[in-house]
């Protein structure tokens, strides 16, 4: 599949199935030295040089949009929002031991504590999001020592586990066994109409899926981050030995511990950690979901670069607070296509991406903040209901 420089010469002189590589990183250079072993041969002139289950028209335009992208220069950061994100982090954090030392250690100003911590870790998410994309500088490694800090020091969580999981999402997202974001399905719920019904079909069933719109209030968003991620990021990165992501994360709890054990003792600090996961839970799970759960989740069928993000990603409706609740991934659309590109110029480019769908027909989905979440427990609902007609039918 990526044997053939003909039929994009002059475009980087990558090989045809480029658009990932250009898309996930900033070097050129350095994608031409590791995509070249690749190359196998060239084909002759009589055959084929394109996938039939691509769009070549589609695929033609939409590197055309790239290319304007880049003359646009929305590749390019603003380094003082970036800055001004990781202040208005920093000063919460401490807001949140300040409420605590000079308030007491009471109910009120507990809760209080812990919603901003809670605003802290979430935000801080958004942060590591735009690093580990590579968005912030203009060198994949001064991007990758900076994601280390905000996602080990201030998240306690490991890059290394981050990048594993992130990059596959956005290499095929929605495609069963291909994104981990959908490895839920099947032992947790039921996915999309196609694997529902597939799934009712072969008679399984690893919960009762028919009710899972239900069961996805508790062990969806409230238990994501402090039942699985909390304990799991610390056997992946011992089993994977990343002892540099360790110690990252050993600082961030290092820090906490100091910070708030004199103030609440060992219950106390426990107690908080707990909220303050909870909160950052139910926050990322309905941010992070409400544009994939509802669109289109399948087996991979391999079509081309643009189509495969349109089908798996919606976006929600612009506004001060939603672009910094989402951290911007309101413009999820946007973000797919172009994942090195900082998040303040995804509005700037929304229009041009809109008018390609428009020109192949493609829907471009865009809804209110508090519909993109219901769409989630619709969506949940309507595969559930699938699963169960298949299921029942002999």
């Amino acid at each position: 599949q990526m044997r053939n420089r003909r039929q994009v010469g002059g475009h980087w002189g990558l090989p045809r199935k480029h658009d990932p590589f250009i898309a996930f990183h900033l070097d050129k250079a350095l994608v031409r030295k590791y995509m070249s072993p690749l190359l196998i041969g060239e084909l002759a002139p009589d055959q084929p040089s394109f996938e039939p289950s691509k769009n070549k028209k589609l695929v033609e335009d939409f590197r055309e949009l790239r290319a304007t992208v880049e003359k646009m220069g929305l590749l390019n950061p603003n380094r003082t929002f970036f800055i001004l994100c990781l202040f208005h982090i920093l000063v919460l954090d401490v807001a949140a031991w300040l409420t605590i030392w000079y308030f007491g250690a009471s109910t009120v100003p507990f809760l209080c504590s812990a919603v901003l911590l809670g605003i802290v870790q979430a935000q801080a998410g958004w942060l590591q999001h735009d690093f580990g994309h590579l968005s912030v500088f203009s060198k994949s490694k001064w991007n990758h020592w900076v994601h280390k800090f905000v996602i080990g020091h201030l998240k306690g969580a490991p890059a290394s586990w981050w990048n594993h999981l992130h990059f596959q999402h956005h290499a095929k997202p929605n495609c069963f066994r291909k994104d981990p974001d959908v490895n839920m399905h099947p032992l947790f719920f039921a996915l999309g109409k196609t694997l529902s019904v597939e799934l009712g079909v072969q008679k399984k069933k690893f919960m009762p899926y028919n009710h899972q719109h239900k069961y996805f209030f508790i062990i969806g968003p409230p238990a994501l981050v402090p039942l699985y991620f909390q304990w799991y990021i610390f056997y992946f990165v011992v089993q994977r030995k990343q002892w540099v992501d360790l110690a990252w994360m050993m600082s961030f709890y290092i820090r906490f511990f100091l910070t708030y054990l004199p103030l609440l003792g060992v219950k106390g600090i426990l107690g908080l950690h707990l909220l303050v996961r909870f909160i950052e839970s139910n926050w990322f799970v309905w941010i992070t979901q409400m544009n994939h759960i509802p669109m289109h989740i399948d087996y991979d069928k391999n079509v081309d670069w643009f189509s495969t993000q349109l089908q798996a990603t919606c976006n929600v409706h612009q506004s001060l607070f939603n672009d910094w609740f989402s951290g911007h991934l309101n413009f999820q659309i946007e973000h797919h296509l172009f994942p090195t590109m900082p998040r303040h110029n995804y509005w700037k480019v929304a229009p041009l991406v809109k008018s390609l769908c428009a020109k192949h027909g493609i829907e471009y989905q865009c809804k209110p903040l508090l519909t993109a979440f219901a769409d989630i427990v619709h969506s949940l609902k309507d595969s559930g209901e699938l699963w169960l007609d298949a299921y029942l039918h002999k």
